[in-house]
């Protein structure tokens, strides 16, 4: 009992140091890490380049997968860069073992006292991450020290070893990899666990090539869980994880079957014949061998997930214009804290689309009097209405959630956005009742008056394009551009007011056209307000200190 106790509080201490490591580098880095995923996987060899040592970086293939099952589905890569990403995740997680059996267990107390006051003396949230991964690191190898003190007891019991020697079938000794890694949820965990009783005498290393070989496909599972509720591409990505390592895993397997006896002698040999490093260097060897060998058919493994999980077909499926609903942030998504924010500032993006679309179609019923035109402005500024509480409700989850720093900081404008954007749909409505008003009563616009409201809105959409190209892709390339719009903007509905004011004066309207006109011209000039606050929600410039700095310096 005292060896079981001793063994599950060293897996213990290894998982949990784990897991400090994965979310102390995921909230310092996530952000870049997503950063550089984007830039660097445009082909398969960069893929497996980044893969791996992002990988190698978070010390979790299981993570890494994970991650870029969530990046697919939002849209942050396709199944081609995916595929080389998921590759080198497969040699990135052996850099745990390579680690382990380096035996580093004596300078684990040094790591972990160095993290605990990083973490709990620091104030800079940064400091505080990367201590959590110095903590993590020596927790790790605590865990790694407990566990080989209660194994070091197992090679004398009769018992054991009889087991231990009688595990020679191949097939059992893959199955037993796949379960374990499948419970563990980490490759690496299973492979250290393997390098102990390997250090210990308890396991030859033929039979640990093939546990190695069960590794490979029991970590899939955590990818295969994430994708159930993701849309088809993101389980295609953990297909395509489980597709390498079953097609992987078979090739390897006839090797081994063939050329055991040469290769094991070769391992041995480049190892010095210690047990630890023999089963790190296979590790190693073994997926990068997989690597090697599967790279060139990428294609291929895309188009086979594609054979499998093909399209679905919607029977009588009438095309939708609009695409209502939530499109990023909905039952089809991977809540997963590297994307998190992401795909909440793609769903905003959406909204924001689908409000300045409604206001076109308001300011256009206004002149045409189209009545389906009307009612549709009315259907679209409720689910403009939805989504609001929808992403709002979302952000309220993701505040209480743990996010990379540079993401967390940016919740509150997301928040802003969310109602400036719910407030030009607003807009739209009272448009399209103006619209309905002016049918009903049979109001009539002057010509010119007609000319000021286009060209009004052409500057209103111009600038509010600028600004949700701004606030979703942070292209600053308009920044003054929009300032200067919103000047523009600014000036046009003084103007505009004046006009109105002397065609009233002249008769040349009526005082009920000329109401409807000067809400509009109105609440046209606020929505370019709102557009202004949309494009400096994420940065920390204000926009009217920026005015006043560029007059001045006018």
């Amino acid at each position: 009992m005292e060896i079981l106790l001793g063994l599950m509080g060293g897996l213990g201490l290894f998982l949990f140091g784990m897991k400090l490591m994965s979310d102390g580098l995921e909230k310092a880095a996530g952000a870049k890490m997503r950063s550089i995923l984007e830039f660097f996987t445009k082909n398969t060899i960069r893929g497996i380049l980044v893969g791996t040592f992002f990988t190698a970086v978070i010390q979790s293939s299981s993570a890494a997968t994970v991650m870029t099952v969530s990046f697919v589905n939002s849209g942050l890569m396709n199944l081609y860069q995916a595929a080389g990403v998921i590759m080198g995740a497969n040699i990135g997680t052996t850099v745990t073992s390579q680690l382990i059996s380096f035996n580093l267990s004596a300078l684990a107390p040094l790591f972990v006292i160095a993290g605990v006051v990083m973490y709990m003396f620091c104030k800079r949230q940064k400091i505080q991450n990367i201590g959590m991964v110095i903590l993590g690191f020596g927790v790790l190898f605590m865990g790694m020290t407990t566990m080989s003190s209660s194994m070091s007891t197992l090679k004398t019991d009769p018992v054991v070893l009889e087991t231990m020697s009688s595990l020679t079938n191949h097939y059992l000794a893959i199955l037993v990899g796949i379960v374990v890694t499948a419970v563990l949820q980490s490759s690496s965990a299973t492979v250290g666990i393997v390098l102990l009783l390997a250090n210990q005498g308890l396991l030859d290393i033929r039979i640990c090539f093939f546990i190695i070989l069960g590794c490979n496909i029991g970590s899939c599972v955590s990818a295969m869980l994430a994708s159930l509720n993701g849309k088809r591409d993101a389980k295609r990505t953990a297909l395509i994880h489980l597709l390498f390592n079953i097609i992987g895993t078979i090739i390897i397997f006839l090797v081994l079957t063939v050329a055991l006896e040469p290769i094991t002698a070769f391992i041995q040999n480049i190892s010095g014949h210690n047990p630890g490093r023999e089963v790190a260097n296979a590790h190693t060897l073994i997926k990068i061998t997989e690597v090697i060998i599967l790279a060139p058919f990428v294609k291929q493994i895309v188009h086979l997930t594609h054979y499998i999980l093909p399209e679905k077909k919607h029977k009588n499926a009438q095309p939708k214009e609009d695409n209502y609903g939530l499109q990023f942030i909905g039952a089809k998504s991977i809540l997963s804290p590297a994307t998190a924010v992401f795909d909440a500032t793609r769903e905003l993006e959406h909204m924001g689309n689908m409000a300045v679309t409604n206001l076109q179609r308001a300011m256009n019923s206004l002149i045409t009097l189209d009545e389906d035109e009307i009612q549709e402005v009315c259907k679209v500024e409720k689910n403009i209405d939805y989504l609001n509480h929808a992403i709002t409700d979302y952000l309220v989850k993701l505040n209480q959630t743990t996010l990379p720093v540079d993401d967390a900081k940016s919740i509150g404008g997301l928040f802003h956005v969310a109602n400036d954007i719910e407030r030009i749909g607003d807009h739209a409505e009272n448009v399209a009742e103006a619209a309905a008003m002016r049918k009903s009563q049979n109001i009539v616009f002057s010509p010119q008056a007609q000319k000021e409201m286009g060209e009004m809105l052409d500057l209103v959409i111009k600038v509010t394009a600028y600004a949700l190209d701004m606030f979703s892709n942070n292209n600053q390339e308009h920044m003054q551009e929009i300032l200067d719009l919103e000047n523009q903007v600014d000036e046009m509905e003084r103007m505009f007011q004046e006009n109105h004011v002397q065609r009233l004066t002249r008769n040349e309207c009526t005082p009920s056209a000329g109401m409807i006109f000067s809400d509009i011209i109105s609440g046209l000039e606020r929505v370019s307000d709102h557009a202004t606050n949309i494009a400096f929600s994420l940065l920390e410039k204000d926009p009217d200190e920026m005015q006043k700095n560029a007059t001045a310096a006018g």
